[in-house]
């Protein structure tokens, strides 16, 4: 069986060596990287991975305008897509909900439990990963 591959999109070298250190030893994928949302844009296009984690808050183009992006391009449009956020405000996360977002996962994340509650959103839309 092949592995599935998730991108993380996000600005923090460190976030997102350590989200690709649990994806790929607790929940057995392949992780992709991109430290902006335009290389993501382009590497999703590209490598069309299984899912895409991605961080709301980066310089140059945020999250949210990455995802606007992501869904308005026929080659991605269909990728799921689960923001991280250190925004922990109710209006934040309500503005987050609106969005056709498989699922929101706050920053600080428990990194034991990132692999399962990764897997647990892509359960619902992608079937059993």
């Amino acid at each position: 069986m092949t592995a599935k591959k998730i991108l993380v999109i996000d600005d923090d070298s460190d976030i997102r060596k350590l989200i690709q250190t649990c994806l790929e030893i607790m929940g057995g994928w392949q992780v992709l990287t991109a430290h902006s949302g335009s290389e993501g844009l382009i590497l999703a296009q590209s490598t069309q991975p299984d899912a895409i984690l991605l961080d709301v808050m980066m310089p140059e183009m945020d999250g949210t305008v990455t995802f606007q992006q992501l869904q308005a391009n026929p080659l991605t449009k269909h990728i799921p897509v689960i923001l991280l956020t250190a925004r922990g405000r109710t209006t934040d996360r309500d503005l987050f909900a609106e969005l056709p977002v498989l699922g929101i996962i706050s920053k600080p994340f428990n990194s034991q439990k990132l692999a399962s509650q990764v897997a647990a959103a892509l359960a619902t839309k992608c079937g059993n990963l």
